[in-house]
């Protein structure tokens, strides 16, 4: 889809310079000094001839159509380039210059005019503001980075052209990392992360997709295709600004819409994709999936010559939810034969400091052949008879013969880089210089596994009154209101088929006890109000009311606090509503539209204390009852819904259809922006959904 970026035929670069200060001079210096074998047009109307190659005035006077043009030259004459580009039938464009939406709104403007111009002539456009891109197998640098990458089958996009260049010259500094494609991805005007993915896909000098994110503006196009490509690729992502501070710092270094944290990591999951907590994370997660198999369970062994390192990879493993291999007694059985008395043939299998490389060889080989072992971490420090680099190479050699993953972990630095270059250059085996990275690794790969197996989401369908809904969504609009108060949320709730105590609004304190005496006492009054929704903020709730006198009493105590804490509220007057039995838990289903994925779904203990307490969960929606089942595992209090002390679990299915129906709802109405029933009050069966907010988009 995307070849004339990583295969053209031809190039153009325009604003290649002779004068080795400037960006276009770079740019065309890379080009030739990566190797590439098809033909270079450098466009300066001010020179014959750069690096040997013949110059031209424009695009328009090169004897035949570049697949590829390259701009490299000021904002103002951006738009002609791209003008040339498009009356010579130039597929294809790396916008490299900087001053367009990053530069504010003036910048903006001219963005939004340059890809009209692309589209015009059928242009895919990679920038503005980018450091270019490479194909290290074609091979093809137009970046102004210094030099060029190794080879090798991981893929990387950056939204940040600076820590582009940074990561280059890490590669070409022994990092022992191989790029197959990279691509600096600026302002994302035209191509981005979505593009990419699909592109590389489809390519076979690609395993593993890497990608430094500020922002996905569509979001649930994204979910879409990184589920079908991480099905057949991983795809490990960094997304920063999702702190408050990190997020100005993104509006202004690209203008980029930073989305929550909860959002992006509720996202990602669904999504298919790995998060990484920092580059470091990125980049050895990377170097896993690139060249090694994939991890089948989750049952590691490791093999040591020193036992603290041994329990700190066995901690590091715990903590990441991976297990340790019980090894088969008759694995054990060959280890105790062949290792010293003092050695230990559990595991972690520590062959002592004095351990040889045949001591390394007979241990790695018994242990990656035992059916109950999935992966391997052998961990090496230089004491004074270890054998460095011949262990290297009895490491590498099994792990060519086996279908399990081995991870070194060669610990230190001056003595073992030798033996780091040989694992890497020969044999392909990544090495970690800590235990806890080579652990996390190999969760990282489990992760994978589970979500790249997990089955296709099914949505379901609940029936629903739209036109109901419609309809209390209309009268707020004709009020010139975007908030619907709880009174007026009974319809919407009814109209999804969620249980809702009885109740009915009253507009006078005698009304109150006319609606009481029918209902049935003991009963609750809400105040009921548009203009108020946290009523208990306002002493805007009695429970527990017996009888008329209290009624009266309740009603215009809950009306003076309501005109006095919030004054100029719209007050319809108090919802008398039915007392609950006691024995119910507090659930909270709430939703907030996030302006990147959409309508973010939440789930955590509710009533008073979920602001304090904060022990939420979040879904993207819409999601299936798969993803709602898993909501409630994963909150801190999921013992509770479980029943403890000898209580009855609570009704999770209640929970869970509660929770698709808000799915579904929130799903169907893009014009609510933010809601949430609080509490939904679960029981030993059913739950009821006691008190609604929602907020409607102001437009």
């Amino acid at each position: 889809m995307l070849e004339s970026f990583f295969q053209p035929k031809s190039v153009a670069i325009i604003g290649a310079s002779p004068n080795p200060d400037k960006l276009g001079h770079a740019v065309l210096k890379n080009a030739v000094e990566s190797g590439y074998k098809g033909n270079l047009y450098p466009i300066n109307p001010k020179a014959d001839e750069i690096l040997g190659w013949k110059a031209y005035k424009d695009v328009q006077d090169v004897p035949e159509v570049p697949d590829l043009a390259v701009v490299v030259i000021p904002y103002p004459y951006v738009p002609e380039a791209i003008e040339d580009c498009g009356k010579k039938g130039v597929p294809a464009v790396v916008v490299i210059s900087a001053g367009f939406r990053e530069a504010g709104m003036e910048g903006m403007q001219r963005e939004v005019d340059m890809l009209k111009l692309a589209k015009k002539y059928n242009i895919r456009l990679i920038g503005p503001n980018c450091l270019g891109l490479i194909d290290a197998f074609t091979p093809l640098n137009v970046t102004f980075a210094a030099g060029s990458p190794p080879s090798g089958p991981i893929a990387f996009m950056s939204q940040s052209g600076a820590l582009g260049t940074a990561i280059l010259d890490w590669s070409m500094a022994g990092s022992r990392i191989g790029f197959s494609k990279f691509v600096s991805l600026g302002n994302k005007a035209d191509i981005s992360e979505i593009d990419l993915m699909q592109a590389w896909a489809e390519d076979d000098k690609t395993k593993v997709i890497l990608s430094y994110s500020e922002g996905l503006p569509d979001g649930q196009k994204f979910m879409q295709v990184a589920r079908e490509v991480s099905r057949k690729k991983p795809i490990v992502m960094v997304k920063s600004g999702v702190t408050a501070a990190g997020s100005r710092a993104v509006s202004s270094h690209t203008g980029s819409l930073a989305g929550s944290e909860q959002a992006y990591a509720a996202a990602f999951r669904q999504a298919g994709v790995l998060r990484a907590e920092s580059m470091q994370d990125l980049f050895d997660y990377a170097l896993g999936f690139a060249y090694q198999p994939l991890l089948k369970s989750d049952r590691i062994a490791i093999i040591t010559n020193a036992g603290g390192p041994g329990i700190l990879c066995t901690d590091a493993l715990e903590r990441a939810g991976m297990g340790l291999a019980r090894l088969e007694p008759e694995t054990t059985k060959k280890l105790t034969e062949f290792l010293p008395n003092a050695a230990s043939a559990a595991n972690p299998v520590d062959v002592l400091g004095d351990a040889l490389a045949d001591r390394y060889r007979y241990a790695l080989e018994h242990t990656v052949s035992d059916p109950n072992v999935d992966g391997v971490i052998v961990i090496v420090t230089p004491q004074a008879m270890t054998e460095i680099e011949a262990t290297a190479h009895a490491v590498g050699e099994i792990s060519k013969k086996t279908s399990k993953p081995v991870l070194g972990c060669f610990m230190g630095e001056f003595r073992i880089n030798a033996a780091i270059d040989i694992l890497a250059e020969q044999y392909g085996v990544p090495n970690f210089p800590f235990p806890e990275r080579a652990a996390r690794v190999f969760s990282a790969m489990r992760d994978y596994r589970e979500l790249r197996d997990a089955p296709s989401t099914l949505i379901e369908r609940f029936p629903s009154d739209n036109a109901k809904v419609q309809a209390v969504f209309a009268k707020a609009k004709s009020e010139g209101r975007v908030t619907v108060g709880d009174a007026e949320s009974r319809e919407i709730l009814k109209a999804y088929n969620l249980r809702i105590p009885q109740a009915e609004l009253a507009a006078t304190a005698e009304e109150a006890v006319t609606i009481a005496d029918k209902i049935g006492y003991p009963v609750v009054l809400k105040i009921a109000s548009p203009d108020i929704l946290h009523k208990t903020d306002v002493g805007g709730v009695k429970v527990n009311i017996q009888n008329a006198s209290e009624v009266r009493d309740a009603f215009d105590l809950i009306v003076y606090r309501a005109q006095r804490y919030v004054p100029g509220a719209l007050i319809w007057g108090c919802l008398v509503q039915e007392m609950l039995p006691k024995g119910g838990l507090e659930i909270l289903v709430g939703m907030n539209r996030d302006p990147q994925f959409g309508p973010l779904v939440t789930f955590g203990m509710g009533g008073i204390y979920v602001e304090v307490l904060k022990d939420v969960t979040f879904r993207v929606a819409p999601f299936d009852r798969k993803a709602a089942m898993e909501m409630l595992s994963e909150i801190r209090a999921h013992a509770l819904i479980d029943g403890v002390r000898g209580q009855k679990p609570y009704d999770k299915e209640a929970i869970v259809d509660a929770l698709l129906k808000i799915s579904q709802l929130v799903t169907d109405f893009p014009n609510i922006v933010e809601m949430d029933i609080n509490p939904l009050m679960v029981y030993e069966q059913g739950a009821v959904a006691l008190d609604m907010r929602l907020v409607l988009d102001a437009k």
